[in-house]
């Protein structure tokens, strides 16, 4: 890890609303995270802190407060400029692994290079590049329910790493997974941050959140 912030967020306000009802799901969140730093962030259901992650990958904008991604202000941007930013500098690890069912492994990681205009042949030698790494690579053309959990979450991650961004979002990454599987998942997050990538992990597993380099504890929206 270096000195280089990657994320600071200041004063960061978020409130929904429901007609006349209003409801502030995050309060004045100061936060910077560096660059190759591996956090946590720790909360209970209705903390605040899926909010804070979709603000961190760009999937909603604060009602205040600014967000420097990189060096750049990005609080502002319109929700194409998002878009770009998400596809080119983040990827999204999720609980769920999102793979498309009837779609070889292969064109599942391959996807993102796809929205980004990269011809056919860059893109599979890219995918099959790192299902290799992660160990499936004698599965490129199998579906993803051909595979157990374990290996369907490293093909997600497999997908999230393909645009070779700055940060890794990973959410509740290991919530559908074996003890072991999960083990496995969090040490390759381990992994990506010795090499200096950015890896936030958004859990309400202690356990897991103590695996990080550092915890970030968010309650009733507010980070303590």
């Amino acid at each position: 890890m270096n000195d280089i912030s990657m994320i600071q967020l200041n004063n960061i306000c978020k409130t929904y609303y429901t007609g006349r009802v209003s409801f502030e799901a995050l309060k004045n969140i100061n936060l910077e995270i560096k660059r190759g730093e591996y956090v946590a962030i720790l909360g209970p259901s209705g903390s605040g802190k899926s909010t804070l992650m979709q603000i961190i990958g760009c999937l909603l904008t604060p009602t205040s407060g600014d967000y420097i991604l990189a060096g750049k202000n990005i609080s502002k941007l319109t929700r194409n400029e998002l878009a770009k930013v998400r596809n080119n500098q983040i990827g999204f690890v999720f609980q769920s692994f999102n793979l498309l069912a009837q779609t070889s492994l292969l064109d599942n990681v391959s996807l993102p290079l796809l929205y980004q205009g990269v011809n056919i042949t860059k893109r599979h030698a890219r995918a099959k590049e790192l299902l290799d790494k992660l160990g499936l690579g004698g599965h490129l053309n199998h579906l993803p329910n051909e595979l157990s959990g374990g290996q369907q979450q490293r093909v997600a991650i497999a997908r999230a790493l393909v645009n070779n961004p700055d940060v890794i979002l990973a959410d509740e990454p290991t919530g559908n997974l074996d003890s072991k599987s999960g083990q496995d998942v969090v040490s390759l997050f381990e992994q990506f941050a010795a090499l200096g990538k950015t890896v936030i992990l958004v859990t309400h597993d202690l356990k897991l959140a103590e695996r990080a380099k550092r915890m970030i504890n968010i309650h009733d929206g507010e980070i303590g």
